[in-house]
């Protein structure tokens, strides 16, 4: 099995509804310009509150791919 390298990239996703739709939303859009999607790591998760009432899930998330070169 040749060697493989791999690039990590730092997203955030939100949604209205959970963390999990928030790390969803994020995977779903990096799919649309990255290829080879290996593993996402939840490393921050965060709600934005306005007059006591939860506006926003956020999730940062560590997002690999397969490297394959370039910048």
């Amino acid at each position: 099995m040749p060697d493989s390298v791999y690039k990590v990239v730092t997203l955030v996703g939100a949604s209205e509804e959970s963390w999990e739709k928030a790390a969803s939303a994020a995977i779903a859009q990096a799919a649309q310009s990255l290829r080879d999607l290996r593993i996402a790591k939840v490393v921050e998760q965060d709600i934005h509150i306005e007059n006591g009432t939860t506006l926003t899930y956020r999730v940062k998330l560590e997002v690999s791919f397969k490297y394959e070169g370039g910048a």
